[in-house]
């Protein structure tokens, strides 16, 4: 089973920019479906965006044109740029690996995101 390990959270101003990471053990990687999700107090938890193994994305519309997910398969990660940070953006962030045709189910520890003045 894939394990997974994120990082890059942290006290961010509104309209800044972070940067989340999420490193993967194994050799399959290339083959994943990589998700960001997110968990703020109180709310479920929700999917943020999506990557392929191919590349292509998708995104919750609420942070279409402020993030971007992105993957290097060589370096077995995947990438959450967050651009123009609202405090709604507040939460605990997730990365997930889900399989292509094949069973994964596998979630990262999280790592916080507070966007506040």
């Amino acid at each position: 089973q894939v394990q997974l390990v994120e990082s890059g959270g942290g006290l961010v101003q509104p309209g800044g920019s972070l940067r989340l990471s999420c490193a993967a053990s194994g050799s399959m990687f290339s083959i994943y479906v990589m998700h960001w999700y997110r968990q703020a107090p109180g709310k479920q938890r929700d999917l943020v965006a999506s990557i392929s193994p191919v590349g292509s994305t998708s995104y919750v519309d609420s942070v279409k044109g402020r993030f971007t997910i992105s993957r290097d398969n060589g370096k077995k990660t995947v990438t959450l740029q967050m651009n123009n940070l609202k405090p709604e953006d507040t939460a605990v962030y997730y990365c997930h690996a889900t399989g292509a045709g094949f069973r994964l189910d596998a979630w990262g520890q999280g790592t916080q995101v507070t966007v506040s003045s």
